[in-house]
């Protein structure tokens, strides 16, 4: 599944607040909750799921890039918000940069297999520096999707030329 499939407008969040991982997998859960993909009773089972994942291995990449994610019960589908931090956020990230674009995903419990290769997409988008300046430098978040749209568009061509 593409990051494009699973994200809308109001699922961007730029100007994230926090000032560690921990504030901002809350910050982007409460944005979930707000926007009504989640709801407030599956707070805490959301934050103890991602932040369980989170103290396991850290989601925090390369290229200013962090994935948080975990799997729940209470949803039925993949729900996705993503949080920019112009400053950055520390993330331990495996490049010691902290994290400027943070993607949470929330995973229907069982169902984590399948969304392997969205994470492995976000992370080939991320390792793009035109991609990474872009989303950065987006005024709103309508021009953030419009980015992803492109981004992928374009990796797909590419993939497609290589086959």
């Amino acid at each position: 599944m593409l990051l494009s499939e699973l994200i809308q407008p109001d699922l961007i969040k730029i100007g994230l607040e926090a000032t560690d991982k921990w504030e901002a997998i809350e910050e982007l859960v409460d944005h979930l909750i707000s926007n009504y993909e989640l709801r407030v009773d599956d707070r805490s089972e959301v934050i103890e799921a991602v932040e369980a994942r989170e103290r396991s291995l850290s989601t925090g990449l390369e290229h200013g890039l962090a994935v948080p994610h975990g799997a729940v019960e209470c949803v039925t589908e993949t729900i996705t918000c993503i949080g920019i931090a112009k400053e950055g956020i520390p993330f331990d990230t495996r490049d010691g940069k902290p994290a400027r674009l943070i993607v949470l995903l929330i995973i229907p419990k069982g169902a984590f297999s399948q969304h392997v290769r969205t994470l492995a997409g976000i992370a080939r988008l991320a390792v793009n520096a035109e991609f990474r300046e872009r989303i950065l430098a987006a005024k709103n978040a309508e021009e953030v999707i419009e980015v992803i749209y492109r981004m992928e568009a374009n990796e797909e061509t590419a993939t497609h030329n290589r086959l």
